[in-house]
């Protein structure tokens, strides 16, 4: 299984089909809390739901030529949440970046160190030439990652995602491999 350790308490690695159970209890225990700026959790009822995600996650690896897209975070050895490329355009070398952290595991810098991470390694092991991240405008908890992390506000789009009773604008951050400088 491949795990990158990113210091003692926060590694990334491959989710398998045993993390089914922990990954649907930290989705429940944080759905109140991760509602107000993720649309999908309403999908996620069961950890059968669950592990179909993981098994997705699985293909997308052979999708990508033996690149895995997604990752767990991992903190002090439980499943803290998830990050990765929601999207890649492999013609245009270009990820996109998703991530949640569950509840308790906020204010710790567990994603900004993870997000560090996926963003050396989508520029040097994928030889990705743009990254970029769709945050809700009024997201300004997410919105501080990208931005600590040198990403450029390039625009907003209008009523970008649904989330449950109402529409959310999202800022479009972008970074290129030229200007990434590891900070």
């Amino acid at each position: 299984m491949l795990v990158h350790t990113i210091d003692e308490d926060v590694s990334l690695r491959l989710f398998t089909k045993d993390d089914a159970q922990e990954f649907f209890q930290l989705t429940i225990d944080s759905k109140a809390y991760l509602k107000e700026w993720l649309g999908w959790l309403d999908y996620t009822n069961t950890v059968d739901d669950t592990a179909k995600h993981i098994q997705a996650r699985c293909e997308e690896i052979a999708a990508n030529g033996g690149y895995p897209q997604s990752f767990a975070i991992i903190y002090k050895g439980r499943i803290a949440g998830t990050i990765g490329f929601n999207t890649m355009n492999n013609a245009s070398k270009i990820g996109v970046i998703g991530y949640w952290l569950g509840e308790s595991f906020q204010q710790k810098g567990i994603m900004s160190k993870a997000l560090k991470a996926v963003i050396h390694y989508g520029f040097h092991d994928l030889k990705l030439n743009r990254i970029e991240l769709h945050v809700a405008t009024e997201n300004y908890k997410s919105r501080a990652l990208p931005e600590k992390f040198g990403f450029k506000e390039e625009g907003h789009i209008r009523q970008a995602e649904w989330l449950y009773d109402h529409y959310v604008d999202h800022v479009v951050y972008g970074l290129l491999a030229e200007e990434w400088t590891s900070i």
